[in-house]
């Protein structure tokens, strides 16, 4: 099974990857603090994947780092948590802001992905806080509070883009539209990877 990729990135639509292995074009689907680390179109890059198959499909799964695929991993196994959910969870927490919510049993911040409603919120912490107890993360890895203002674009292509890529993760099209307005309001940006990092924080503080 392909547990890893090594080629040249040729898209990225959040959450969607094209990467060029050999001639092979392989389409893969990312959660956003993958895509937050992806080097430019045509560069190289290198990701670790998980083969999901389902009865209606089969899709691969990429991920920056060993660390978050694990986490995937564990937590598509737990009961009403599918691949869909578990990208959510992954693109609106980072690693480590996720496993400290299941460790203080913050579940108002899990009901926030899109698709977790209290019982799975619940669900989560009971299944995940045993498996997590042993995860250790690296002094500084605490990710930016999102304060700093960022350069602005040129052009507003990046903005439907960005919503785009919230609707693909869970979120209603009005739930999208307002967050991505609401950080404009107090953010200059100019990627998508940037907006939509900010919007998921706004929406799912951890």
């Amino acid at each position: 099974m392909i547990g890893r990729l090594k080629g040249f990135l040729l898209e990225k639509e959040p959450p969607h990857l094209l990467v060029d292995v050999q001639g092979v074009g392989y389409d893969l689907l990312a959660p956003m603090t993958s895509f937050y680390q992806l080097p430019d179109v045509g560069e190289e890059v290198v990701l670790y994947t998980h083969f999901a198959v389902s009865e209606t499909s089969q899709q691969l799964y990429a991920f920056h780092d060993k660390q978050d695929r694990q986490l995937f991993r564990q937590l598509i196994k737990v009961s009403g948590v599918g691949p869909k959910m578990a990208l959510a969870i992954l693109s609106g927490m980072e690693a480590m802001i996720f496993v400290r919510c299941v460790m203080e049993d913050n579940t108002a911040a899990l009901v926030k992905v899109p698709g977790v409603g209290k019982k799975t919120a619940e669900r989560l912490i009971i299944e995940m806080r045993d498996k997590l107890k042993s995860w250790e993360f690296p002094a500084g890895q605490l990710p930016e509070d999102g304060s700093a203002v960022l350069p602005v674009a040129g052009n507003k292509s990046f903005i439907a883009e960005a919503e785009s890529a919230l609707v693909s993760l869970g979120y209603k099209p009005v739930e999208a539209s307002r967050a991505v307005s609401a950080v404009l309001d107090e953010h200059e940006v100019q990627r998508s990877e940037d907006l939509i990092r900010l919007a998921l924080r706004a929406m799912l503080p951890g």
